[in-house]
């Protein structure tokens, strides 16, 4: 089998309603595909956040046997000339997770079960919570007890945005109407000062946060460490972290109890499943960020990744409208991916025609 053509597709269509975290505002989804295609007619899907250098990356691995995925990967990541950080990687990502793809079809297989088939199904929690126009404290609270009415266990919540004062007031009312037995995430986003942080969470630490996200800048490995000496809320990161060598890095801090790899950004599956091994060696869970129809396969893989990430199709109808095979959401507040061989990311074209930019 050879690799033929590496092209890229982007699609993009508006949120319902703008969205808010603690640093940024978001208008519209955005789906980037780097797709491949082979000389027995087997067609491999990549996502990423960003797609960039694409032809240049797919011109080094045209001819190529794309199951030779550690080979590729080693063509395509040079940080002499592309950058350790940034786009460059989450193109090489898209190749690797394409490339995956391909692989898992050609053994006829959905991608965890080929990676190692950990469980059939993984705990979720609702990743809401966000700052919107006119949502208060009651629009909050309703929109947590509509996710515990579909089955979970588990919601996240946005902080960092407002004042410390307001934000501890949001966590409060959450945690009053979700119940003691719901774990409660707090997300950041590295709004906070590694002193804003420590001030934060012993504020919110009596509502028994399951953790606290990204409360410093992804990079600020001493504030994680200040942080977590003085907090006792586990803390959470890694969605910004790229490659085993920076997951490394973070996980010598002994800061972070919970790991959030992003497949799609830190050097794709190839990476991801090196990252999963050291964090197991270290003792630590892992809850993959982004993309559910990627990382669902990933989160039932290995068994160290313990709670998904998730939007359910109640949250946007267009993200399951998107794919041919879906996440499967059960009533128990699980989620498993689908059983068709690949990595589940095969696009219904019709449906987003409207919305191709790319």
């Amino acid at each position: 089998m050879k690799i033929t053509d590496v092209r890229v597709e982007a699609y993009r269509w508006p949120k319902e309603k703008p969205i808010a975290n603690g640093k940024h505002i978001y208008t519209h989804n955005e789906l980037n595909l780097l797709i491949i295609d082979t000389d027995e007619g087997i067609t491999g899907y990549g996502c990423s956040w960003a797609i960039e250098f694409a032809e240049s990356m797919g011109k080094a691995i045209i001819g190529e046997d794309p199951l030779n995925n550690e080979r590729l990967w080693q063509k395509t990541y040079v940080p002499k000339f592309i950058g350790r950080r940034g786009t460059s990687c989450k193109t090489v990502s898209a190749i690797d997770i394409a490339l995956w793809d391909i692989k898992a079809k050609v053994a006829g297989m959905p991608l965890y079960r080929l990676l190692g088939g950990a469980k059939e199904k993984v705990p979720c929690y609702i990743a809401g919570g966000y700052y919107a126009k006119d949502k208060g404290l009651k629009e909050l609270q309703q929109e947590m007890l509509e996710y515990k009415s579909w089955g979970v266990n588990a919601v996240k919540m946005k902080v960092g945005a407002l004042s410390m004062k307001e934000d501890a007031e949001r966590v409060k009312a959450v945690r009053e109407v979700i119940g003691d037995d719901t774990k409660l995430m707090l997300d950041a986003n590295c709004a906070y000062k590694f002193f804003e942080a420590i001030e934060f969470s012993k504020m919110v630490e009596e509502y028994q946060p399951y953790w606290f996200e990204e409360p410093v800048d992804a990079d600020d490995y001493d504030g994680y460490r200040k942080v977590a000496a003085k907090s006792r809320i586990p803390l959470a990161a890694g969605e910004n972290e790229v490659t085993r060598f920076g997951f490394r890095d973070l996980i010598h801090t002994q800061a972070i109890s919970i790991l959030n790899p992003d497949a799609a950004s830190l050097g794709g599956v190839t990476e991801y499943m090196k990252i999963a091994s050291y964090a197991d060696a270290n003792g630590l869970v892992m809850s993959p960020h982004g993309q559910q129809q990627l990382h669902v396969h990933l989160n039932c893989a290995v068994p160290n990744a313990t709670i998904a990430e998730f939007y359910p199709p109640q949250y946007d109808a267009k993200v399951y409208e998107a794919f041919q095979n879906p996440v499967i959401f059960h009533e128990d507040g699980t989620v498993s991916p689908s059983q068709a061989p690949g990595v589940g990311l095969d696009i219904n074209r019709e449906r987003l025609a409207p919305y191709r930019v790319k």
